[in-house]
């Protein structure tokens, strides 16, 4: 709140300080309670969501992805078959960081996916 009540260049203006001393103190009041009440919501939030997982728990459901399984996705395919086809680790005429351009992953990705096919467990 930059602006308040305009002063007049009179001894009014003492006044008028005074009211705008008084709303900026009330604007800074109500913005720290808008944020202790958003605060007050996500820890609510954090609250139920925790005791819902918990509760689903206690009556037997399978919370999250089951051990052991692991996610397969159609670019995963897809960049592992780049990566055998291609890269000159599995007979292929590119290197590392042209395999990464051509199958459109990240460096990481790259080499967890190549780490696996050298490995042997491919899903």
């Amino acid at each position: 709140m930059q602006g308040g009540i305009p002063t007049t260049g009179t001894k009014v203006d003492f006044i008028l300080d005074g009211i705008n001393k008084y709303l900026l103190a009330l604007a800074k009041e109500q913005i720290k309670l808008a944020f202790n009440q958003a605060e007050k919501e996500v820890l609510d939030l954090h609250q139920r969501t925790a005791e819902g997982i918990e509760t689903a728990r206690l009556a037997g459901k399978q919370i999250g992805q089951k051990p052991g399984i692991k996610l397969t996705t159609k670019k995963s395919v897809a960049a592992k078959d780049i990566i055998q086809k291609h890269n000159k680790s599995f007979d292929g005429s590119l290197n590392d960081v042209e395999t990464i351009r051509q199958a459109g992953i990240s460096r990481k990705t790259f080499y967890k996916y190549k780490r696996e096919l050298l490995s042997g467990t491919v899903e």
